[in-house]
């Protein structure tokens, strides 16, 4: 079942495609169709100075999924909040999680209006299950949890999974990025988890300074955090097993795992530019 609210039929989106977004340049590095000439001039800026940065997206992609697969199949969770979905490309989050459990519901957010416009592909449920779209902004947690379309699909006294994955870091320290996920987090129940990936200087600082550099000249904030600050956002939380890793180490061997072609690539900690971690709320 799906809750399509959020649709755009009418076709009266401004995608402000002369402009690039995050989830457009990280389309364009997964190759898929739905991203612009701003969006493809921003990837190349970036991989200019970072050619990792498609292995980066697909590794982060099969993280997504096999943390996805290990709480929906392990810990028995079954409902699901993913904040800046991105485009839709397939397995979505709620095809692998419904793959282990058809029940499960999932609520996707994001703030780009080329998001919404392809909200229904989103939403694609098991019939036994139910998916829906918010279009909102991390940066306005409390829009997020008070959505129609949340709140109708979710029910917050039981657990969640809530998962930011390559989102916080274009949330900068000034936004209040940790206490962002904080108020997230302190709306879910104990047995709720979290899931994170972001983007690191710890192994390449002077790649990801640059990184940085080229998406702040392109008008999106972006901020590379270290392994002790990407920790912070797990603060009072149990974190699974094997705990802040970089994502291709973290259970790359998890039965029944999606992965998106990550074996043909050259993997490894500098090309990856990522820590990734779940935890569980005691």
């Amino acid at each position: 079942m799906a809750d399509g609210s959020n649709d755009d039929p009418d076709g009266l989106l401004d995608l402000r495609v002369d402009q690039p977004h995050s989830a457009r340049v990280y389309d364009y590095y997964l190759g898929g169709k739905s991203n612009y000439e701003a969006d493809r001039e921003a990837g190349d800026r970036v991989m200019a100075v970072w050619p990792g940065a498609p292995v980066a997206a697909r590794t982060n992609r099969a993280f997504m999924h096999r943390a996805g697969r290990v709480l929906a199949a392990e810990y028995g969770i079954g409902q699901f909040l993913d904040i800046g979905t991105g485009i839709p490309t397939e397995p979505n989050l709620h095809q692998v999680v419904q793959d282990e459990n058809p029940h499960a519901r999932v609520v996707y957010v994001d703030n780009d209006p080329i998001v919404l416009a392809h909200a229904r592909a989103l939403m694609d449920s098991s019939p036994e299950g139910r998916t829906a779209y918010v279009h909102a902004s991390v940066t306005r947690p409390d829009t997020v949890l008070r959505a129609p379309e949340l709140t109708r699909t979710l029910d917050l006294s039981r657990p969640v999974a809530l998962s930011a994955l390559a989102l916080l870091h274009f949330v900068p320290d000034e936004s209040g990025a940790h206490a962002v996920v904080a108020r997230l987090v302190d709306a879910l129940p104990s047995g709720s988890a979290l899931v994170l990936s972001h983007g690191t200087g710890d192994f390449d600082p002077e790649a990801m300074d640059k990184v940085a550099q080229v998406y702040r000249s392109s008008g999106t904030t972006a901020q590379a955090r270290s392994k002790e600050e990407f920790a912070r956002f797990f603060e009072g939380l149990d974190l699974v097993a094997p705990g802040i890793e970089v994502p291709h180490r973290w259970r790359p061997d998890a039965p029944g795992a999606a992965r998106i072609g990550t074996e043909q690539d050259a993997v490894d900690d500098a090309t990856v530019g990522l820590w990734a971690g779940v935890a569980i709320k005691p």
